[in-house]
């Protein structure tokens, strides 16, 4: 029962995180400014690091939980660096 249960719960998960991702594209192709386009850049890299670390819960494999320790750090750096250069003009002083 309670594995059944758990699979269902991962299942709805990605389905809703797999929506979210698409609803952050559109906004990102939409957007009416530039901040707003880097806002939902950020939600959709954490939309995406949570639908690997679902798809580590339902296959088993450690590999996806470092996958989405990677996309956490790239997608930091890249948020920080796109901050950086919106408000002065330009990433490295």
């Amino acid at each position: 029962m309670s594995a059944t249960l758990l699979g269902a719960a991962v299942t709805i998960s990605q389905l809703m995180l797999v929506t979210a991702m698409g609803l952050y594209m559109t906004h990102m192709v939409r957007g009416p400014r530039a901040q707003d386009r880097v806002v939902a850049l950020d939600a959709c890299y954490v939309s995406a690091m949570l639908l690997l670390i679902t798809l580590g819960m339902r296959t088993g494999s450690t590999l996806y939980f470092e996958a989405s320790a990677i996309i956490a750090l790239l997608g930091f750096a890249s948020t920080v660096a796109l901050a950086k250069f919106l408000m002065r003009g330009e990433v490295i002083e």
